[in-house]
């Protein structure tokens, strides 16, 4: 079955934006470390929704830093941007798992400054995919 690149686009976006609002909800009850991971997650969804957008047939990966130069490569002018947004990456694993930090739980290390942080760059690639894909808004 062949996908409407357009359509399945605005489908990952959709799903994008509607996960960042439950990242926001998750800041503001203090769920600090699913916050950061839901951030990594909106921005991974959205870099795949404007990858289909733009006619791929498959995307695999969950790297944001490898969609964003995948996506960079048809959009030069997100390049500027794929460093900063790749520090998403770093929520993918440790906010999950004990064993993936040097003492404590999750729940122990991430604070309300780095959930912010996240959900703040996660807006950022929404926003700007949403500018891709519908054009930037008025």
């Amino acid at each position: 079955m062949t996908r409407d690149p357009a359509s399945e686009g605005r489908r990952w976006l959709a799903q994008a934006a509607d996960d960042l609002e439950t990242a926001e909800l998750l800041v503001r009850h203090g769920r600090h470390p699913v916050a950061c991971f839901l951030a990594q997650q909106c921005a991974e969804k959205a870099l795949k929704g404007a990858l289909y957008h733009a006619g791929a047939e498959v995307v695999l990966g969950h790297s944001v830093a490898a969609l964003c130069r995948d996506l960079a490569s048809a959009h030069p002018t997100l390049a500027s941007r794929c460093g900063t947004w790749a520090t998403l990456d770093q929520h993918y694993i440790p906010s999950r798992y004990p064993d993936a930090l040097p003492g404590g739980t999750p729940a122990d290390v991430y604070t309300d400054v780095q959930a912010r942080a996240a959900v703040d760059l996660a807006a950022e690639v929404v926003a700007a995919v949403g500018a891709l894909i519908d054009g930037p808004a008025p």
